[in-house]
């Protein structure tokens, strides 16, 4: 008999049945037949404090000292660049990421193809850091396997209905019981919701397109920091001796497994052709996934208030990695009914009921 069934095995859900698998016994049921594959598989792997919303933030800051002390992190930097007539949106993006203005030439040692016939405006913050998130993802996972728990890949929930004090789920041909049911399913939270027969949250999926492109001009990019047009219509970030760049779209869309399309790539392609002297010439690979929202677009997390069986682990959007270890923590606590250490403002910011 399992006492928790998690519907979901990105980044959230396992970190979540993780944290509860230190008080219950924690059933993931993944779709897929590997773990992370949807958003979690697809993220921008990067932490920045400064954002998201308040509450975000606030996970933020109290997930950093968990990903450091585990050997998660290591240095990236954020750049902020902008042209002369893009001045009142450069100075709103400075003021709201804490960066600090800095000048085109130190723009320039920072990322060496930056144009500097261009670039007018540049800021900069140290504190963003990259996230392993392969190793993030399955050391969560080791934890809920230590402490009894188990992952079920390869099972589509069918059928959920809610009788005699417990959850009855059926997924391909297995079938699954328990009392309570935590939907950290991403951007199919709310087709999981109607399924269970509880009132939708309005969490949408949006896609985001990534290109990963040759290191250009050559260069070593490893030490180059992660650097975005203004009102993020582009961003552009080192990984593993390349660089991936985002026309950072962010289109409604209804759930499936996403796919770039080739006129969104190239208009974010254009952009960032803009700011650099080295233009692209080919695409290595290129993909997208789906960041979740709520309509304030702030996660959920908590007891549904018409359902208490039913707990929410969604809206993480674009900042899953980053608020795990926080958010999960968060969770586990309101559901095993301990008080949170996060401030109680920040919690009630979080929990579904301000969405009813």
């Amino acid at each position: 008999m399992t006492d928790i069934l998690v519907i979901g095995g990105g980044i959230a859900g396992l970190s979540a049945a993780a944290r509860l698998s230190e008080n219950a016994k924690v059933t993931v049921i993944e779709a897929e037949a590997s773990l992370g594959y949807h958003a979690s598989g697809r993220s921008a792997a990067l932490i920045e404090p400064n954002y998201g919303a308040s509450s975000v933030q606030a996970l933020n800051r109290a997930s950093v000292d968990f990903l450091e002390s585990g050997g998660y992190l290591s240095p990236r930097g954020l750049l902020i660049i902008a042209q002369a007539h893009e001045r009142a949106a450069f100075e709103k993006d400075a003021a709201a990421l804490g960066t600090s203005p800095i000048t085109q030439a130190e723009a320039i040692s920072f990322v060496p193809v930056l144009n500097p016939a261009k670039l007018t405006y540049a800021a900069y913050h140290a504190d963003a850091q990259d996230i392993d998130t392969d190793l993030l993802l399955q050391d969560f996972a080791r934890t809920l396997r230590k402490n009894g728990g188990t992952i079920e890949t390869g099972c589509r929930v069918d059928a959920i209905h809610w009788a005699s004090g417990k959850w009855d789920l059926r997924a391909a041909d297995m079938h699954f019981t328990a009392p309570m049911l935590v939907n950290a399913a991403g951007a199919w939270a709310d087709q999981i919701a109607e399924l269970a027969h509880v009132a939708p949250l309005e969490i949408t999926p949006h896609r985001r397109s990534m290109a990963r492109i040759p290191a250009p001009g050559g260069h070593d990019v490893s030490a180059w920091p992660m650097f975005f047009g203004v009102d993020e219509t582009w961003y552009a970030k080192p990984d593993a001796g390349c660089l991936l760049v985002s026309p950072a779209d962010e289109d409604a869309v209804k759930p499936h497994d996403a796919w770039a399309e080739d006129l969104t790539l190239a208009q974010g392609l254009a952009l960032y052709e803009e700011m650099v002297t080295e233009p692209v010439t080919r695409l290595q690979s290129s993909w997208a996934g789906l960041r979740s929202f709520a309509p304030d677009r702030t996660l959920v997390l908590g007891r549904d208030p018409d359902h208490p069986a039913f707990v929410w682990c969604a809206g993480q959007g674009g900042y899953g990695f980053q608020t795990a270890p926080a958010a999960s923590q968060l969770l586990a606590d309101l559901v095993c009914g301990r008080t949170p250490s996060l401030d109680k403002d920040v919690s009630a910011a979080l929990r579904p009921e301000r969405l009813r």
